[in-house]
């Protein structure tokens, strides 16, 4: 059952990426032909200002939207399994505040690109190990004060936040567009940057990933099976934070990816993260491609910010799984 389940997600979500891909070259606000579009992926177009724009724009675009989507829906699985609770998406908790509080440090700076995302990681990680120390009890997160500290961390690093913004000036405007999640920004130098963590925080979490299993037995079964929790869980949220951290830093905030995917997929291929995690990843790439081509599009020539995308069906998303948790119903 469940190894048809796999097949059955894998080839939807590809059918469904390879749509998108082409549905993404092919509409926007200049509209191109789907012959033009061919000649330009063979390479016999390079010199039209068809081709300045499927390469320099929608195609870097269409590659971060994957990436960012693969690294907020990995960070998702992780933290769940970290905290034990179905509702410890990075966005939710307030990692991801912290990470945006970074990187708008970094552009008040006026800092190169990468350092985006090591501001965004330093402040991600910190806020990450706060929300750890604060919330846990027994080896189990208790999901109302996940959510209260969650709720407090991100009201704190917000107002931060708006003071950064106030700082900016006549920029501000820009930065407030693009903490509301944006990926018009998109360049291939981007994308190698976020290429890197993304690799390396997948085969973390894959080399881990039975040890990340036994985790969700409870701290005291895992250390019996000889798993250092302690340690375990620092490096996880370590990692998560990273990229977390990268995703934020180049996108702004992006919010429910990590909620509402590695729940969906989960349902459909049970828990075991040596195939949850890649898995997920997958869909969650195939996810946000799908809201940043409706947020291009649902309105052009004007872009809704991608986070309002993810907001409308992630947070009825979130109130189920709230109430659903407090009856008992759901399982990390």
């Amino acid at each position: 059952m469940k190894f048809r389940g796999i097949h059955a997600v894998i080839g939807t979500v590809s059918c469904l990426l390879a749509l998108l891909f082409l549905f993404g070259l092919f509409f926007g606000s200049v509209k191109i032909p789907l012959r033009e579009i061919g000649a330009i992926l063979t390479g016999r177009d390079r010199t039209s200002a068809a081709a300045k724009i499927i390469t320099g724009i929608r195609l870097p675009r269409i590659v971060m939207a994957v990436l960012v989507g693969m690294m907020l829906s990995a960070a998702g699985t992780i933290s769940q399994a970290v905290f034990r609770n179905p509702l410890a998406d990075p966005y939710i908790i307030g990692i991801s505040s912290g990470a945006v509080t970074g990187a708008v440090l970094a552009f008040i700076l006026k800092l190169p690109d990468i350092w985006y995302g090591v501001f965004a990681f330093l402040t991600a990680m910190g806020t990450a190990f706060l929300i750890f120390r604060l919330s846990g009890k027994r080896g189990k997160t208790d999901t109302a004060a996940l959510l209260i500290i969650g709720v407090a961390v991100s009201a704190f690093l917000g107002a931060l936040t708006s003071f950064f913004m106030y700082l900016a000036g006549q920029d501000s405007y820009r930065v407030m567009v693009w903490t509301m999640g944006y990926l018009g920004a998109a360049s291939w130098s981007r994308v190698g940057l976020l290429v890197i963590p993304l690799i390396l925080s997948i085969l973390y979490f894959l080399y881990y990933r039975h040890d990340v299993d036994a985790l969700l037995l409870g701290d005291e079964e895992a250390h019996s099976l000889g798993v250092p929790v302690g340690a375990l869980k620092r490096q996880l949220l370590v990692v998560v934070s990273l990229i977390a951290a990268f995703s934020v830093a180049f996108t702004g905030m992006i919010g429910f990816v990590g909620l509402i995917v590695p729940h969906a997929v989960r349902l459909c291929i049970g828990g075991s993260h040596s195939r949850l995690l890649p898995l997920a990843a997958y869909t969650g790439g195939m996810f946000l491609l799908f809201a940043d081509t409706l947020a291009r599009n649902l309105l052009s020539p004007v872009e809704i910010p991608i986070g309002v995308i993810t907001a409308f069906f992630g947070a009825p998303f979130f109130l189920f799984l709230a109430v659903m948790n407090g009856k008992g119903r759901v399982h990390a």
